[in-house]
Protein backbone atom coordinates (compact mmCIF):
# COMPACT_ATOMS: atom_id res chain seq x y z
CA UNK A 1 0.00 0.00 0.00
CA UNK A 2 2.97 2.58 0.60
CA UNK A 3 4.97 1.60 -2.26
CA UNK A 4 1.67 2.22 -4.75
CA UNK A 5 0.90 6.16 -3.33
CA UNK A 6 4.37 7.20 -4.47
CA UNK A 7 3.19 5.68 -7.98
CA UNK A 8 0.10 7.75 -8.39
CA UNK A 9 1.65 10.88 -7.29
CA UNK A 10 4.47 10.47 -9.69
CA UNK A 11 1.40 9.68 -12.30
CA UNK A 12 -0.72 13.12 -11.26
CA UNK A 13 2.58 14.31 -11.40
CA UNK A 14 3.28 13.60 -15.04
CA UNK A 15 0.09 14.46 -15.84
CA UNK A 16 0.12 17.76 -14.60
CA UNK A 17 3.73 18.12 -16.88
CA UNK A 18 1.87 17.21 -19.67
CA UNK A 19 -0.80 19.36 -19.20
CA UNK A 20 1.15 22.27 -18.72
CA UNK A 21 3.10 21.64 -21.47
CA UNK A 22 0.07 21.36 -23.96
CA UNK A 23 -1.41 24.12 -22.77
CA UNK A 24 2.40 26.53 -23.06
CA UNK A 25 2.17 25.10 -27.15
CA UNK A 26 -0.90 26.39 -27.74
CA UNK A 27 -0.39 29.55 -26.12
CA UNK A 28 2.85 30.17 -28.10
CA UNK A 29 1.10 28.80 -31.58
CA UNK A 30 -1.32 31.37 -30.55
CA UNK A 31 0.70 34.27 -29.46
CA UNK A 32 1.73 36.19 -33.02
CA UNK A 33 -1.81 36.42 -34.01
CA UNK A 34 -2.94 38.32 -30.71
CA UNK A 35 0.39 40.47 -30.78
CA UNK A 36 -0.21 41.69 -34.11
CA UNK A 37 -1.25 44.99 -33.14
CA UNK A 38 2.24 45.56 -31.94
CA UNK A 39 3.66 46.05 -34.91
CA UNK A 40 1.23 47.41 -37.59
CA UNK A 41 -0.42 50.48 -34.91
CA UNK A 42 2.48 51.02 -32.30
CA UNK A 43 5.76 50.39 -34.80
CA UNK A 44 4.02 52.52 -37.60
CA UNK A 45 4.24 51.86 -41.02
CA UNK A 46 7.18 48.84 -42.24
CA UNK A 47 7.63 48.76 -46.00
CA UNK A 48 5.52 46.31 -48.40
CA UNK A 49 8.47 43.88 -49.15
CA UNK A 50 9.67 43.14 -45.61
CA UNK A 51 6.16 42.27 -44.36
CA UNK A 52 5.73 39.79 -47.70
CA UNK A 53 8.40 38.39 -47.17
CA UNK A 54 8.56 37.29 -43.32
CA UNK A 55 4.64 36.39 -43.94
CA UNK A 56 5.18 33.91 -46.66
CA UNK A 57 8.27 32.38 -44.40
CA UNK A 58 5.84 32.42 -41.24
CA UNK A 59 2.67 31.30 -43.57
CA UNK A 60 4.76 28.04 -44.48
CA UNK A 61 5.44 27.64 -41.03
CA UNK A 62 2.17 27.55 -39.12
CA UNK A 63 1.03 25.32 -42.33
CA UNK A 64 3.59 22.78 -41.14
CA UNK A 65 2.78 23.46 -36.77
CA UNK A 66 -1.03 23.46 -37.79
CA UNK A 67 -2.37 21.28 -40.62
CA UNK A 68 -5.90 21.81 -38.62
CA UNK A 69 -5.83 25.43 -39.36
CA UNK A 70 -5.27 25.86 -42.90
CA UNK A 71 -8.95 25.58 -43.62
CA UNK A 72 -9.61 28.76 -42.13
CA UNK A 73 -6.24 30.80 -43.26
CA UNK A 74 -7.42 29.81 -47.30
CA UNK A 75 -9.18 33.53 -47.55
CA UNK A 76 -7.38 36.58 -48.63
CA UNK A 77 -6.91 37.84 -44.78
CA UNK A 78 -3.01 38.69 -44.81
CA UNK A 79 -1.42 36.56 -41.98
CA UNK A 80 0.48 39.13 -39.52
CA UNK A 81 3.69 38.13 -38.49
CA UNK A 82 5.72 39.62 -34.89
CA UNK A 83 8.53 40.88 -35.11
CA UNK A 84 9.86 42.62 -32.34
CA UNK A 85 12.20 45.50 -31.94
CA UNK A 86 15.33 43.73 -30.12
CA UNK A 87 17.23 41.78 -31.75
CA UNK A 88 17.58 38.31 -30.58
CA UNK A 89 14.20 38.47 -29.09
CA UNK A 90 13.31 35.27 -30.77
CA UNK A 91 15.89 32.72 -31.85
CA UNK A 92 16.61 32.65 -36.08
CA UNK A 93 16.18 29.38 -37.51
CA UNK A 94 19.67 28.68 -37.39
CA UNK A 95 22.15 30.41 -34.90
CA UNK A 96 25.21 29.41 -36.74
CA UNK A 97 26.72 27.01 -39.43
CA UNK A 98 26.98 24.49 -36.32
CA UNK A 99 24.12 24.69 -34.53
CA UNK A 100 21.27 22.55 -34.69
CA UNK A 101 17.63 21.84 -33.08
CA UNK A 102 17.48 20.87 -29.89
CA UNK A 103 14.35 18.54 -30.52
CA UNK A 104 12.02 20.58 -28.10
CA UNK A 105 8.64 21.38 -28.70
CA UNK A 106 10.21 25.47 -28.86
CA UNK A 107 12.24 24.79 -31.92
CA UNK A 108 10.37 26.07 -34.97
CA UNK A 109 9.38 23.37 -37.80
CA UNK A 110 11.33 23.16 -40.63
CA UNK A 111 10.17 23.54 -44.27
CA UNK A 112 9.52 21.31 -46.45
CA UNK A 113 9.43 21.84 -51.09
CA UNK A 114 5.77 20.48 -51.64
CA UNK A 115 7.03 20.12 -55.10
CA UNK A 116 9.47 17.66 -54.35
CA UNK A 117 8.85 15.41 -51.63
CA UNK A 118 11.65 12.90 -51.15
CA UNK A 119 14.40 15.60 -51.50
CA UNK A 120 14.84 17.34 -48.18
CA UNK A 121 15.29 21.31 -48.48
CA UNK A 122 17.44 23.22 -46.24
CA UNK A 123 15.91 26.07 -44.44
CA UNK A 124 16.54 29.38 -45.63
CA UNK A 125 18.45 32.34 -43.70
CA UNK A 126 16.15 34.73 -42.46
CA UNK A 127 16.40 38.27 -44.03
CA UNK A 128 16.22 41.04 -41.73
CA UNK A 129 13.75 42.63 -42.11
CA UNK A 130 13.72 46.75 -42.70
CA UNK A 131 11.53 47.32 -39.59
CA UNK A 132 14.22 45.79 -37.87
CA UNK A 133 17.07 47.92 -39.81
CA UNK A 134 15.00 51.10 -38.70
CA UNK A 135 14.74 50.52 -35.36
CA UNK A 136 18.16 49.00 -34.69
CA UNK A 137 19.50 52.98 -36.16
CA UNK A 138 21.83 54.98 -34.32
CA UNK A 139 18.89 57.29 -33.63
CA UNK A 140 15.95 55.67 -32.93
CA UNK A 141 13.96 58.89 -32.23
CA UNK A 142 13.74 59.27 -36.50
CA UNK A 143 16.53 60.40 -38.47
CA UNK A 144 13.41 61.52 -41.31
CA UNK A 145 16.07 61.66 -44.19
CA UNK A 146 17.89 58.08 -43.40
CA UNK A 147 14.55 56.55 -42.44
CA UNK A 148 13.37 57.47 -45.75
CA UNK A 149 15.78 56.20 -47.53
CA UNK A 150 15.59 53.04 -46.03
CA UNK A 151 12.07 52.26 -46.35
CA UNK A 152 12.30 53.53 -50.16
CA UNK A 153 14.87 50.99 -50.53
CA UNK A 154 12.59 48.27 -49.10
CA UNK A 155 9.92 49.33 -51.34
CA UNK A 156 11.45 48.98 -54.49
CA UNK A 157 12.86 45.40 -53.62
CA UNK A 158 11.75 42.38 -54.81
CA UNK A 159 8.79 41.07 -53.28
CA UNK A 160 10.13 37.58 -52.70
CA UNK A 161 13.39 36.01 -52.02
CA UNK A 162 16.26 34.71 -54.46
CA UNK A 163 15.39 31.35 -53.71
CA UNK A 164 12.17 30.79 -53.05
CA UNK A 165 9.95 29.24 -55.58
CA UNK A 166 6.16 30.18 -56.44
CA UNK A 167 4.33 31.19 -53.75
CA UNK A 168 1.07 29.80 -55.49
CA UNK A 169 2.29 26.48 -54.65
CA UNK A 170 2.88 27.12 -50.70
CA UNK A 171 -0.61 27.62 -50.15
CA UNK A 172 -0.12 30.54 -47.88
CA UNK A 173 -2.57 33.82 -48.13
CA UNK A 174 -0.70 36.78 -49.63
CA UNK A 175 -1.25 40.23 -48.03
CA UNK A 176 -3.42 42.39 -49.99
CA UNK A 177 -1.53 45.42 -50.71
CA UNK A 178 -3.23 49.11 -51.90
CA UNK A 179 -3.96 50.24 -55.34
CA UNK A 180 -1.79 52.93 -55.17
CA UNK A 181 1.24 50.90 -53.79
CA UNK A 182 2.07 49.47 -56.88
CA UNK A 183 2.85 52.71 -58.59
CA UNK A 184 4.50 54.85 -56.64
CA UNK A 185 5.43 58.31 -58.08
CA UNK A 186 8.32 60.27 -56.56
CA UNK A 187 7.88 63.14 -54.30
CA UNK A 188 10.66 65.02 -54.83
CA UNK A 189 9.16 67.89 -57.89
CA UNK A 190 11.23 69.63 -60.50
CA UNK A 191 11.94 73.29 -58.96
CA UNK A 192 10.52 76.17 -60.47
CA UNK A 193 12.76 78.94 -61.35
CA UNK A 194 13.00 82.38 -61.21
CA UNK A 195 10.60 84.38 -63.66
CA UNK A 196 13.69 86.61 -64.63
CA UNK A 197 15.64 83.63 -65.22
CA UNK A 198 12.84 81.98 -67.67
CA UNK A 199 13.87 81.98 -71.37
CA UNK A 200 12.56 84.91 -73.01
CA UNK A 201 11.03 85.77 -76.31
CA UNK A 202 14.24 86.87 -78.97
CA UNK A 203 12.73 90.18 -80.04
CA UNK A 204 12.56 90.71 -83.78
CA UNK A 205 12.90 94.54 -83.82
CA UNK A 206 15.37 94.92 -80.37
CA UNK A 207 15.56 98.60 -81.63
CA UNK A 208 12.05 99.49 -82.24
CA UNK A 209 10.56 102.01 -80.44
CA UNK A 210 8.36 100.46 -77.47
CA UNK A 211 6.04 103.84 -77.01
CA UNK A 212 4.57 105.10 -73.90
CA UNK A 213 0.30 104.30 -73.39
CA UNK A 214 -1.72 107.18 -72.91
CA UNK A 215 -5.14 105.74 -71.55
CA UNK A 216 -5.79 102.91 -74.54
CA UNK A 217 -3.62 104.46 -77.07
CA UNK A 218 -0.08 103.37 -77.28
CA UNK A 219 1.85 106.20 -79.11
CA UNK A 220 5.31 106.61 -80.53
CA UNK A 221 6.81 110.02 -80.71
CA UNK A 222 10.37 110.83 -82.54
CA UNK A 223 12.68 113.42 -82.63
CA UNK A 224 15.05 114.49 -84.96
CA UNK A 225 18.19 117.10 -85.18
CA UNK A 226 20.42 118.06 -87.11
CA UNK A 227 22.40 120.57 -89.62
CA UNK A 228 21.64 120.20 -92.88
CA UNK A 229 24.21 121.69 -95.59
CA UNK A 230 22.73 122.59 -98.91
CA UNK A 231 23.73 124.30 -102.37
CA UNK A 232 20.27 126.16 -102.32
CA UNK A 233 18.14 127.04 -99.41
CA UNK A 234 14.83 127.52 -100.22
CA UNK A 235 14.53 125.35 -103.57
CA UNK A 236 13.85 127.93 -106.10
CA UNK A 237 15.99 129.64 -109.53
CA UNK A 238 16.88 132.14 -106.69
CA UNK A 239 17.98 130.12 -103.84
CA UNK A 240 21.72 130.53 -102.43
CA UNK A 241 23.60 128.04 -100.03
CA UNK A 242 23.16 128.00 -96.96
CA UNK A 243 23.86 125.83 -94.03
CA UNK A 244 20.27 125.20 -91.90
CA UNK A 245 19.40 123.55 -88.51
CA UNK A 246 16.21 121.05 -89.25
CA UNK A 247 13.97 119.83 -86.65
CA UNK A 248 11.81 117.23 -87.23
CA UNK A 249 8.93 115.88 -84.97
CA UNK A 250 7.20 112.48 -85.72
CA UNK A 251 4.66 110.63 -84.47
CA UNK A 252 2.17 108.19 -84.02
CA UNK A 253 -0.69 106.85 -82.04
CA UNK A 254 -2.43 103.27 -82.27
CA UNK A 255 -5.34 101.83 -80.34
CA UNK A 256 -5.83 98.72 -78.74
CA UNK A 257 -9.62 98.27 -78.93
CA UNK A 258 -10.96 94.64 -78.80
CA UNK A 259 -13.15 95.41 -82.18
CA UNK A 260 -13.00 98.93 -83.33
CA UNK A 261 -9.59 100.74 -83.97
CA UNK A 262 -8.13 103.70 -84.38
CA UNK A 263 -4.94 105.54 -85.35
CA UNK A 264 -3.33 108.95 -85.47
CA UNK A 265 -0.53 110.44 -87.46
CA UNK A 266 1.40 113.45 -87.48
CA UNK A 267 4.62 115.32 -88.09
CA UNK A 268 5.93 118.58 -88.29
CA UNK A 269 9.34 120.23 -90.60
CA UNK A 270 10.83 123.53 -88.96
CA UNK A 271 13.86 124.89 -90.94
CA UNK A 272 16.04 127.89 -90.01
CA UNK A 273 19.10 129.54 -91.20
CA UNK A 274 22.10 129.26 -89.25
CA UNK A 275 24.26 131.34 -92.17
CA UNK A 276 23.80 131.59 -95.48
CA UNK A 277 20.66 131.99 -97.97
CA UNK A 278 17.98 133.31 -95.32
CA UNK A 279 15.31 130.71 -94.54
CA UNK A 280 12.51 130.27 -92.11
CA UNK A 281 9.61 128.28 -92.56
CA UNK A 282 7.83 125.40 -90.61
CA UNK A 283 5.19 122.68 -91.67
CA UNK A 284 3.03 119.92 -90.36
CA UNK A 285 0.23 117.80 -90.85
CA UNK A 286 -1.84 115.66 -88.54
CA UNK A 287 -4.33 112.59 -89.81
CA UNK A 288 -6.92 110.80 -87.64
CA UNK A 289 -8.69 107.22 -89.10
CA UNK A 290 -11.57 105.89 -87.36
CA UNK A 291 -12.64 102.32 -88.21
CA UNK A 292 -16.05 100.60 -86.92
CA UNK A 293 -17.64 97.68 -87.50
CA UNK A 294 -21.87 98.83 -87.72
CA UNK A 295 -23.23 95.24 -88.31
CA UNK A 296 -22.28 92.06 -90.28
CA UNK A 297 -20.56 92.50 -93.11
CA UNK A 298 -20.71 96.90 -92.80
CA UNK A 299 -17.85 98.68 -91.75
CA UNK A 300 -17.34 102.42 -91.49
CA UNK A 301 -14.13 104.20 -92.22
CA UNK A 302 -13.70 108.05 -90.97
CA UNK A 303 -10.92 110.36 -91.38
CA UNK A 304 -10.30 113.98 -90.71
CA UNK A 305 -6.73 115.85 -91.18
CA UNK A 306 -5.04 119.29 -91.14
CA UNK A 307 -1.83 120.17 -92.50
CA UNK A 308 -0.54 123.51 -92.78
CA UNK A 309 2.69 124.25 -95.05
CA UNK A 310 3.76 127.64 -96.66
CA UNK A 311 3.56 128.07 -100.53
CA UNK A 312 6.53 126.16 -102.28
CA UNK A 313 8.96 128.44 -104.39
CA UNK A 314 8.67 126.14 -107.33
CA UNK A 315 5.25 126.27 -107.30
CA UNK A 316 3.31 127.86 -110.62
CA UNK A 317 1.55 130.33 -107.62
CA UNK A 318 4.43 131.66 -106.43
CA UNK A 319 4.57 135.18 -105.44
CA UNK A 320 8.10 136.76 -106.94
CA UNK A 321 9.60 139.73 -104.22
CA UNK A 322 8.31 138.45 -100.68
CA UNK A 323 10.26 137.61 -97.50
CA UNK A 324 7.41 134.89 -97.38
CA UNK A 325 5.21 133.10 -99.39
CA UNK A 326 2.13 132.51 -97.75
CA UNK A 327 0.39 130.28 -95.51
CA UNK A 328 -1.24 127.58 -96.99
CA UNK A 329 -3.48 125.35 -94.58
CA UNK A 330 -5.70 122.48 -95.43
CA UNK A 331 -8.56 120.88 -93.95
CA UNK A 332 -10.08 117.47 -95.31
CA UNK A 333 -12.25 114.85 -93.62
CA UNK A 334 -14.06 112.08 -95.25
CA UNK A 335 -16.67 109.00 -94.25
CA UNK A 336 -16.85 105.69 -96.24
CA UNK A 337 -19.18 102.75 -96.06
CA UNK A 338 -17.87 99.37 -97.39
CA UNK A 339 -20.42 96.26 -97.49
CA UNK A 340 -19.68 92.93 -98.49
CA UNK A 341 -22.09 90.90 -100.44
CA UNK A 342 -20.95 87.37 -101.01
CA UNK A 343 -17.95 87.63 -103.20
CA UNK A 344 -19.24 91.32 -104.30
CA UNK A 345 -17.39 94.47 -102.09
CA UNK A 346 -19.26 98.09 -102.11
CA UNK A 347 -18.08 101.20 -100.73
CA UNK A 348 -19.20 104.82 -100.48
CA UNK A 349 -17.06 107.66 -99.45
CA UNK A 350 -18.16 111.22 -99.29
CA UNK A 351 -15.55 113.78 -98.55
CA UNK A 352 -14.85 117.26 -98.17
CA UNK A 353 -11.34 119.34 -98.40
CA UNK A 354 -11.06 122.85 -97.91
CA UNK A 355 -8.24 124.84 -98.92
CA UNK A 356 -7.36 128.69 -97.33
CA UNK A 357 -4.71 130.78 -97.94
CA UNK A 358 -2.29 133.47 -95.70
CA UNK A 359 -1.72 136.94 -96.61
CA UNK A 360 1.71 137.10 -98.88
CA UNK A 361 4.34 139.40 -96.75
CA UNK A 362 6.17 141.48 -99.48
CA UNK A 363 9.47 142.52 -99.19
CA UNK A 364 8.89 146.40 -98.84
CA UNK A 365 7.15 145.25 -95.68
CA UNK A 366 3.10 145.24 -96.88
CA UNK A 367 1.06 142.11 -97.60
CA UNK A 368 -0.75 140.76 -99.97
CA UNK A 369 -4.05 138.89 -99.68
CA UNK A 370 -4.84 135.18 -101.41
CA UNK A 371 -8.42 135.21 -100.17
CA UNK A 372 -9.38 134.87 -104.03
CA UNK A 373 -7.68 131.44 -104.06
CA UNK A 374 -9.54 129.56 -100.86
CA UNK A 375 -12.02 126.50 -101.97
CA UNK A 376 -14.06 123.93 -100.95
CA UNK A 377 -13.74 120.32 -102.88
CA UNK A 378 -16.87 118.10 -102.34
CA UNK A 379 -16.68 114.29 -103.58
CA UNK A 380 -18.52 111.39 -103.88
CA UNK A 381 -17.33 107.97 -104.97
CA UNK A 382 -18.80 104.77 -105.36
CA UNK A 383 -16.45 101.50 -105.74
CA UNK A 384 -17.58 97.81 -106.95
CA UNK A 385 -15.24 95.30 -106.70
CA UNK A 386 -15.09 91.23 -106.92
CA UNK A 387 -13.38 89.03 -105.48
CA UNK A 388 -11.43 86.79 -107.89
CA UNK A 389 -9.49 85.38 -104.43
CA UNK A 390 -8.39 86.57 -101.08
CA UNK A 391 -5.03 88.04 -102.69
CA UNK A 392 -6.57 89.61 -105.79
CA UNK A 393 -10.19 91.90 -106.19
CA UNK A 394 -10.08 93.58 -109.25
CA UNK A 395 -12.09 96.87 -109.10
CA UNK A 396 -14.11 100.39 -110.72
CA UNK A 397 -14.30 103.51 -109.40
CA UNK A 398 -16.93 106.62 -110.20
CA UNK A 399 -16.23 109.95 -109.06
CA UNK A 400 -18.44 113.14 -108.80
CA UNK A 401 -17.73 116.42 -107.25
CA UNK A 402 -17.76 120.06 -107.23
CA UNK A 403 -15.02 122.57 -106.48
CA UNK A 404 -16.35 125.84 -104.99
CA UNK A 405 -14.34 128.97 -104.44
CA UNK A 406 -15.30 131.30 -101.89
CA UNK A 407 -15.21 134.35 -103.60
CA UNK A 408 -17.52 133.62 -106.85
CA UNK A 409 -15.43 136.23 -109.23
CA UNK A 410 -11.89 136.64 -108.04
CA UNK A 411 -9.61 139.73 -108.83
CA UNK A 412 -9.72 139.28 -112.33
CA UNK A 413 -13.41 138.70 -113.14
CA UNK A 414 -13.30 134.64 -113.43
CA UNK A 415 -15.43 132.44 -112.16
CA UNK A 416 -13.46 129.73 -111.10
CA UNK A 417 -15.88 127.20 -109.75
CA UNK A 418 -15.67 123.73 -111.67
CA UNK A 419 -17.37 120.22 -111.70
CA UNK A 420 -15.34 117.46 -111.14
CA UNK A 421 -16.16 113.86 -112.79
CA UNK A 422 -14.17 110.52 -113.27
CA UNK A 423 -13.74 106.90 -113.18
CA UNK A 424 -11.05 104.55 -112.70
CA UNK A 425 -10.21 100.90 -112.80
CA UNK A 426 -7.52 99.25 -110.32
CA UNK A 427 -6.92 96.08 -109.05
CA UNK A 428 -6.44 95.13 -104.98
CA UNK A 429 -3.32 93.05 -103.54
CA UNK A 430 -3.43 91.34 -100.05
CA UNK A 431 -0.51 88.57 -100.01
CA UNK A 432 0.19 89.29 -96.54
CA UNK A 433 3.67 90.72 -95.87
CA UNK A 434 4.90 89.79 -99.34
CA UNK A 435 2.68 92.32 -101.33
CA UNK A 436 -0.15 94.62 -100.22
CA UNK A 437 -1.96 97.84 -101.47
CA UNK A 438 -3.76 98.55 -104.61
CA UNK A 439 -3.25 100.87 -108.18
CA UNK A 440 -5.57 102.17 -110.30
CA UNK A 441 -6.10 104.25 -113.49
CA UNK A 442 -8.42 105.96 -115.14
CA UNK A 443 -9.35 109.53 -116.58
CA UNK A 444 -10.31 113.21 -114.59
CA UNK A 445 -12.16 116.07 -115.93
CA UNK A 446 -12.88 119.69 -114.21
CA UNK A 447 -14.85 122.06 -116.00
CA UNK A 448 -14.52 125.62 -115.07
CA UNK A 449 -17.87 127.34 -114.93
CA UNK A 450 -16.29 130.55 -117.20
CA UNK A 451 -16.69 129.70 -120.30
CA UNK A 452 -13.28 131.95 -121.14
CA UNK A 453 -11.26 129.10 -119.57
CA UNK A 454 -10.77 125.44 -120.92
CA UNK A 455 -11.57 122.31 -118.96
CA UNK A 456 -8.54 120.64 -116.55
CA UNK A 457 -8.89 117.05 -117.80
CA UNK A 458 -5.78 114.14 -118.45
CA UNK A 459 -5.27 110.17 -117.05
CA UNK A 460 -5.75 109.63 -113.59
CA UNK A 461 -2.48 107.21 -112.10
CA UNK A 462 -2.79 106.32 -108.49
CA UNK A 463 -0.92 103.60 -106.34
CA UNK A 464 -0.05 102.72 -102.95
CA UNK A 465 2.03 98.86 -102.75
CA UNK A 466 3.95 98.15 -100.40
CA UNK A 467 6.72 94.70 -101.42
CA UNK A 468 8.92 92.60 -99.49
CA UNK A 469 11.03 90.57 -101.11
CA UNK A 470 12.86 89.04 -98.22
CA UNK A 471 12.58 89.39 -94.36
CA UNK A 472 14.15 92.86 -93.14
CA UNK A 473 13.84 94.80 -97.14
CA UNK A 474 10.45 96.63 -97.56
CA UNK A 475 10.08 98.54 -101.32
CA UNK A 476 7.16 100.94 -101.73
CA UNK A 477 5.36 102.34 -104.19
CA UNK A 478 3.12 105.61 -104.23
CA UNK A 479 1.38 107.79 -107.12
CA UNK A 480 -1.21 110.25 -106.99
CA UNK A 481 -2.92 112.62 -109.60
CA UNK A 482 -3.87 115.98 -107.98
CA UNK A 483 -5.67 118.99 -110.34
CA UNK A 484 -3.98 122.37 -108.99
CA UNK A 485 -6.06 125.08 -109.45
CA UNK A 486 -5.14 128.96 -110.36
CA UNK A 487 -5.73 132.46 -110.08
CA UNK A 488 -3.67 133.57 -113.09
CA UNK A 489 -5.46 135.49 -115.69
CA UNK A 490 -6.35 133.20 -118.74
CA UNK A 491 -5.39 130.07 -116.75
CA UNK A 492 -7.19 127.02 -115.95
CA UNK A 493 -4.88 125.14 -113.54
CA UNK A 494 -2.76 122.15 -114.01
CA UNK A 495 -1.99 118.02 -113.33
CA UNK A 496 0.42 116.78 -111.53
CA UNK A 497 1.79 113.63 -111.35
CA UNK A 498 3.84 112.37 -108.43
CA UNK A 499 5.22 109.42 -108.09
CA UNK A 500 8.11 107.78 -105.42
CA UNK A 501 9.88 104.52 -104.76
CA UNK A 502 11.03 103.55 -101.43
CA UNK A 503 13.52 100.81 -100.35
CA UNK A 504 14.12 100.35 -96.67
CA UNK A 505 17.09 97.41 -95.67
CA UNK A 506 17.74 96.51 -92.19
CA UNK A 507 21.69 95.59 -92.78
CA UNK A 508 21.97 94.80 -89.72
CA UNK A 509 19.96 94.98 -86.12
CA UNK A 510 20.97 98.06 -85.09
CA UNK A 511 21.95 99.70 -88.97
CA UNK A 512 19.08 100.64 -91.15
CA UNK A 513 19.27 102.23 -94.80
CA UNK A 514 16.92 103.62 -96.78
CA UNK A 515 16.57 105.45 -100.21
CA UNK A 516 14.04 106.89 -102.59
CA UNK A 517 13.75 107.88 -105.96
CA UNK A 518 11.19 110.59 -107.53
CA UNK A 519 9.30 111.64 -110.42
CA UNK A 520 7.32 114.63 -110.77
CA UNK A 521 5.27 115.81 -113.85
CA UNK A 522 3.40 118.88 -114.09
CA UNK A 523 1.16 119.41 -117.38
CA UNK A 524 -0.30 123.05 -117.79
CA UNK A 525 -3.77 123.15 -119.62
CA UNK A 526 -4.30 125.59 -121.88
CA UNK A 527 -0.58 125.85 -122.85
CA UNK A 528 1.65 124.13 -124.38
CA UNK A 529 3.79 124.24 -120.71
CA UNK A 530 5.42 121.44 -118.19
CA UNK A 531 7.59 120.69 -115.46
CA UNK A 532 10.04 117.63 -114.88
CA UNK A 533 11.14 117.34 -111.03
CA UNK A 534 13.51 114.53 -110.89
CA UNK A 535 14.78 113.51 -107.03
CA UNK A 536 17.22 111.19 -105.07
CA UNK A 537 18.00 110.14 -101.51
CA UNK A 538 19.93 107.89 -100.02
CA UNK A 539 20.51 107.84 -95.72
CA UNK A 540 21.53 105.28 -92.90
CA UNK A 541 20.34 105.46 -89.56
CA UNK A 542 22.76 104.04 -86.90
CA UNK A 543 20.95 102.84 -83.70
CA UNK A 544 23.53 103.24 -80.41
CA UNK A 545 20.83 101.72 -78.13
CA UNK A 546 16.58 101.68 -78.45
CA UNK A 547 15.89 105.29 -78.00
CA UNK A 548 19.20 107.39 -79.58
CA UNK A 549 20.76 106.42 -82.64
CA UNK A 550 22.97 108.61 -85.50
CA UNK A 551 21.39 109.81 -88.86
CA UNK A 552 22.50 110.94 -91.93
CA UNK A 553 21.51 111.39 -95.42
CA UNK A 554 22.04 112.87 -99.02
CA UNK A 555 19.30 114.18 -101.16
CA UNK A 556 19.91 115.63 -104.77
CA UNK A 557 16.70 117.22 -106.83
CA UNK A 558 16.27 118.69 -109.98
CA UNK A 559 14.01 120.75 -111.79
CA UNK A 560 13.63 121.06 -115.42
CA UNK A 561 11.09 123.20 -117.28
CA UNK A 562 9.68 124.85 -120.41
CA UNK A 563 8.44 127.98 -118.74
CA UNK A 564 11.18 130.87 -118.03
CA UNK A 565 12.86 131.32 -114.69
CA UNK A 566 11.49 128.10 -113.23
CA UNK A 567 14.75 125.38 -113.57
CA UNK A 568 16.80 125.08 -110.37
CA UNK A 569 19.22 122.55 -109.14
CA UNK A 570 19.53 121.55 -105.30
CA UNK A 571 22.29 119.09 -103.72
CA UNK A 572 22.01 118.71 -99.37
CA UNK A 573 23.68 116.75 -96.55
CA UNK A 574 22.14 116.11 -93.43
CA UNK A 575 23.76 114.58 -89.94
CA UNK A 576 21.83 114.13 -87.21
CA UNK A 577 20.64 112.59 -83.96
CA UNK A 578 17.29 110.87 -84.03
CA UNK A 579 15.32 109.79 -80.10
CA UNK A 580 12.44 108.14 -80.01
CA UNK A 581 10.42 106.91 -77.73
Amino acid sequence: MSEARPKRSRARKGKAVCALLLATSVFALLRPNLLCAQETELRGEVSESAILSDQQRKARQLALAAQGQQAATQDNAPARTYLPASAGAVPDDTKSGDETATGSIFDPPTSTDDTSADTPVAPKPRRTSAATKITTGTDKAGDKAKKKKITTNAATAPTTEPNSTDTDQDGANRRAVTIDSAERLKLDAERATAIEGQQRKIDDDPFAATGIRWGSFVIRPTLEQGLTATSNGDSSSSGKSALLSETALRFSAASDWRENSAVIDGNGLFRESVSGYPVHNGQGRIQGQLNVDLTNELKAIAKLGYEAAPESASSPDAIAGVSSQPLRQTLNGSLSLEKDVGKMRYALTGAVEHDFYGDAELSNGTSLSQKDRDSTLYTATLRTGYEISPAITPFTEIEAGRRIYDQRIDADGYERSATRLGARAGLQLDMGEKLSGEFSAGWLREAIDDDRLGAVSGATVSADLKWSPERGTIIGLTGQTTVEGTTTAGQSGDILYSARLTGERKIRADLTGNAALGVDWRDYSGIDGHDLTLSAEAGLTWWLNRYAGLVTRVRTEKLTSNQEGRDYTANSIFLGVKLQR
